[in-house]
């Protein structure tokens, strides 16, 4: 029997252990998706204890207290943060399977020298340990930054955000990684929500057009984007509930904007419609500016209405959606490729299920302009744990090229998450050692170092030009 979490865990072969220590652990980490503060980063935060770096805005965590039964008092009330790190240390010895009960060992093991369990019994232990670990400058944002060895942090950033502390950190020689925002329109292109009309009106004023029209519109969004291109970005990144995919033509689409602006709600089909076009619009400008586009999509927004009253959004209440959108993504990747304006793409379904038709569509768009154009992201939120990531990378190798694959993010606003990464490639190694083990590929020292290095690594820097 294996001991917790040795230096070999999740290293079942010789092959594994030597491709994570000698190739996978040496990699610098690209963490091109994240959402973490740009301006915590700048002002360097210190962190008081372990709560507030832990469980101030991890929603992961937040929900296995609410499974367990924990009051919100203690998760996102006013409860003491000694008091809420002790409700969520009686709840973490439940979790067994969950990667948070990996990925919080990681963590206090990789930052604070803990070798031991977290529980009841121990929380006083630990909540003292970290107390005193903090007060270490390494311990600081960019001291975590450094320690974890990232190169490059793509944050996620509302094309109205000034990048005030984008510009700040890019003149920054202090600062040992490079911070780039990432362009994320949802809230333009929401008009069937909530707030869309507010926004509108913001984004006017930020851009300085008058919008009345899709043209104005657009000419909005090109202003903000060459704004978020003098801040050296390098990706967008859209989250649709559901893929969409609709046509009408432009008096149509005015009529469509027309409505949203006078407050009157718009149909199902218009909101899709509206959407399509602003999404085709939008990725002719990431091909003219050279960016990515990363889709985010099948998630089922806030279905507990009870909580999003209370709470609102983003509080760790969403879940898988029931939506497929094969059909609707399809149909959008083949516009714009006819019309020669696919970009770069990353395409993420919070439904696993859609595993293996992301790994066959990816591959009838495929281009010359970079080996894999066209990615299945890495398996995202609900699936980014041990099982998840497995089946997305078994089927990514299955049906693609896993060798071209530009590998793990962390998708997360906690600066400790980093060993996300460690998660991914200890998986990763293990895997392809169970392959080459098993005479499923040969032992060839150079070609499996080159693909363990590009997929951690250099696959990354090549696909987002960094």
């Amino acid at each position: 029997m294996s001991n917790f979490l040795t230096r070999d865990f999740l290293l079942n072969t010789e092959t594994a252990r030597k491709l994570y220590f000698e190739y996978a652990a040496k990699s610098p980490i690209i963490d091109y998706h994240c959402h973490v503060s740009p301006r915590e980063i700048y002002e360097d935060k210190r962190f008081n204890n372990i709560t507030e770096l832990w469980l101030s805005s991890d929603h992961y965590k937040w929900r296995l207290m609410r499974s367990n039964g924990v009051d919100e008092y203690y998760i996102t009330g006013d409860a003491d943060p000694y008091e809420k790190f002790l409700k969520f240390a009686e709840t973490l010895p439940k979790a067994i399977g969950n990667p948070m009960y990996h990925w919080c060992h990681l963590e206090l093991k990789n930052y604070f020298g803990y070798d031991g369990v977290l529980n009841a019994d121990t929380a006083p232990e630990v909540w003292n340990l970290c107390e005193e670990k903090l007060k270490d400058a390494s311990m600081s944002v960019r001291g975590i930054i450094k320690q974890s060895n990232v190169v490059f942090i793509g944050t996620t950033d509302d094309p109205v955000d000034s990048l005030e502390y984008h510009k700040l950190l890019a003149k920054d020689e202090s600062m040992s990684a490079t911070v780039a925002p990432s362009f994320r329109p949802d809230k333009a292109l929401n008009i069937d929500k909530a707030g869309w009309r507010d926004y509108i009106s913001l984004l006017s004023e930020v851009s300085g057009v008058s919008i009345t029209d899709m043209s104005s519109l657009k000419s909005a969004l090109t202003q903000r984007m060459e704004h978020f291109a003098s801040c050296g970005c390098k990706a967008s990144d859209h989250g649709l509930d559901r893929m969409i995919y609709a046509e009408a033509d432009k008096n149509t689409l005015d009529a469509i904007l027309s409505k949203g602006l006078a407050g009157e709600a718009v149909t199902e089909h218009e909101a899709e419609a509206f959407k399509t076009d602003l999404l085709v619009h939008c990725a002719s400008e990431y091909v003219r500016l050279g960016w990515a586009m990363q889709l985010h999509y099948n998630c089922l927004r806030n279905p507990n209405s009870v909580m999003f009253k209370k709470l609102g959004a983003d509080t760790g209440f969403d879940c898988i959606g029931p939506h497929n959108g094969s059909t609707a993504l399809a149909k959008l990747l083949d516009r714009l490729n006819s019309e020669g304006i696919l970009p770069r793409t990353v395409l993420y379904s919070l439904d696993a299920s859609d595993n293996s038709f992301l790994d066959t569509l990816i591959g009838a768009f495929q281009g010359t302009e970079v080996q894999g154009k066209l990615q299945h992201g890495s398996a995202w939120w609900f699936n980014d744990n041990k099982q998840g990531m497995r089946d997305q990378l078994v089927s990514l190798a299955n049906l693609s090229l896993l060798g071209n694959f530009i590998g793990m993010l962390t998708d997360s606003r906690s600066f400790l998450s980093y060993t996300r990464h460690e998660y991914f490639r200890r998986i990763l190694c293990g895997l392809i050692g169970e392959w080459v083990e098993g005479g499923e590929y040969p032992c060839d020292d150079t070609a499996l170092g080159n693909i363990i290095s590009d997929i951690c690594y250099n696959n990354a820097k090549r696909y987002f030009k960094i």
